[in-house]
Parts: C-alpha cells; sequence; structure tokens
C-alpha cells in the first residue's frame, strides 16, 4: 500500500493492485470564497496543488466520502472523464450521477462493495455535536481490505466519536488516515479531529499506524501542521503519527 497526500482530504491511493483517488478537490488556489462565519477571511484553497493536476485524472475509481465542496468540487467534477467509476456514501449516488457520472456506486456498510477485488465498508461519523453537527450532515469512513495488503481505515470529516471507536473495534484496522484539522466555525465546537483527538485515537488503537491529514489547505481549519505535532511531542505520541506534506508520499 502506498498514500500520497496531494492536499486537505485529497489522496491517491495504491492499495490491492488498484489506484483509488479519494476525495479530489481540484481547484487552484484562492479562486473559491472562504467558508463564511470562521475566524478568517481568506479565500479557499490556500495554497496551490502541489503537481499538476493531468497527473491524477486516470485512476480506477473514485472514492467521495461527502460531497462537502473541499471533498468535491466543481474542479474535480469538470476535469474527471465522466467514466471514471464513483463510490461514495448512500445518499450521494443521484446527485454525482447529475453531474454526469455513469458509474456511480454507493458503498454499503454491511455488506460492502468489491471493486476489483479490494473490499470497502462504510463506516459512520459525526461532522461535529450538536446542531452544527446535525447541519452538517451525513459523513462517511470507509474500510479498505484486501489480500496482502494491511487493513485501512479512512476515517473521512468525524471528530473522535462512538462511531469512530466502532470502526476501530469491528475493523481493527492497520493503517489509520484521520482527517484533522480541527476546522470550526466562530460558535460551537470543532467539526473535524483537532490536535486532542487525534492523540485520543493513538491511544486507542495502540496496534495502528496513524496518518494525519487535511491541514493548511482551507481556511476554518485552525489546527496546523506544526500545531498539530507539538501536541503529539508532548503526549509522547509523535513517532506514531505520520504528518506529510502536500505531494508526500506514505
Amino acid at each position: 500500500m502506498k498514500i500520497k497526500l496531494i492536499r486537505h482530504a485529497t489522496l491517491w491511493l495504491e492499495y490491492g493492485g488498484v489506484t483509488f483517488l479519494i476525495d479530489p478537490m481540484f481547484s487552484g488556489q484562492g479562486v473559491n470564497p472562504p467558508i463564511v462565519n470562521t475566524a478568517n477571511s481568506l479565500n479557499n484553497p490556500l495554497v496551490p496543488l502541489p503537481e499538476p493536476v493531468e497527473q491524477w485524472l486516470a485512476p480506477d475509481a473514485v472514492l467521495v466520502t461527502h460531497l462537502h465542496q473541499d471533498h468535491w468540487d466543481t474542479a474535480a467534477a469538470a476535469l474527471l472523464p465522466h467514466e471514471t467509476p464513483l463510490l461514495c456514501q448512500e445518499g450521494d449516488q443521484e446527485k454525482l450521477a447529475a453531474q454526469g457520472f455513469a458509474g456511480v456506486t454507493p458503498v454499503d456498510e454491511a455488506a460492502g462493495t468489491v471493486y476489483r477485488g479490494v473490499t470497502l465498508r462504510r463506516t459512520g461519523g459525526r461532522h461535529g455535536t450538536g446542531e452544527i453537527g446535525e447541519r452538517m450532515g451525513k459523513v462517511s469512513g470507509f474500510v479498505f481490505q484486501a489480500t496482502g495488503e494491511p487493513s485501512l481505515y479512512i476515517a473521512g470529516d468525524t471528530i473522535w466519536c462512538e462511531e469512530v471507536k466502532e470502526a476501530l473495534d469491528t475493523y481493527r484496522p492497520e493503517v489509520l488516515v484521520l482527517n484533522a484539522g480541527g476546522a470550526r466555525f466562530l460558535e460551537g465546537g470543532h467539526i473535524t479531529m483537532d490536535a486532542v483527538d487525534v492523540a485520543e485515537v493513538c491511544r486507542y488503537a495502540p496496534q495502528a499506524a496513524v496518518v494525519a491529514v487535511h491541514m493548511d489547505a482551507i481556511n476554518h481549519c485552525l489546527v496546523t501542521r506544526k500545531h498539530l505535532k507539538e501536541h503529539l511531542q508532548q503526549q509522547g505520541l509523535l513517532e506514531r503519527v505520520r504528518v506529510p506534506l502536500d505531494g508526500e508520499w506514505v
């Protein structure tokens, strides 16, 4: 297995002989307005793509964890060939099909979906708490399993919660990808994992290797790579977590 962080939550995954593009956000630096009701008014994305976008337009399949603009933007929908197979959470397939993609498959939570020998299963999550969490809508994580590969859990846009614990207990994944960044609005708590959440996951799943992404690219993600590393160092957990730069392979 090889994982390349492209930017934010966008990953290039080579797994079981299949290439997956995860949560593509291909907009150029600063072309989108800031997410409103947040601590700053910087345009998004905050940083450019690390390499030319053309090299990521021919994966075997695309996995879209949910349809927020920082995980599936208009640039990705326009640039990716419409015959590209798309995998998604239940409920998102109609919107993706309406954008012209013919091969859209929702991943079942219980039975899972097998794509070219790789089994994917959907897991739950909470994109925040209280009213804000409700307004953020349904989000999903996904577990990958294949013969000869370590099991992989991409948690998606979630905080540390019972649904994440359940996924860890059920599948005991060997590699975890966590969307950190501590995204938040002016009111309410964080809506993606912050540094404390990442540390809690490390303690709960001591057998797993952890990769933290989803930082330094969107204006409401206030926990930077630097902040995360400092907290993990204080907790004696920094050696457990890889915090790749944009364009870096893990």
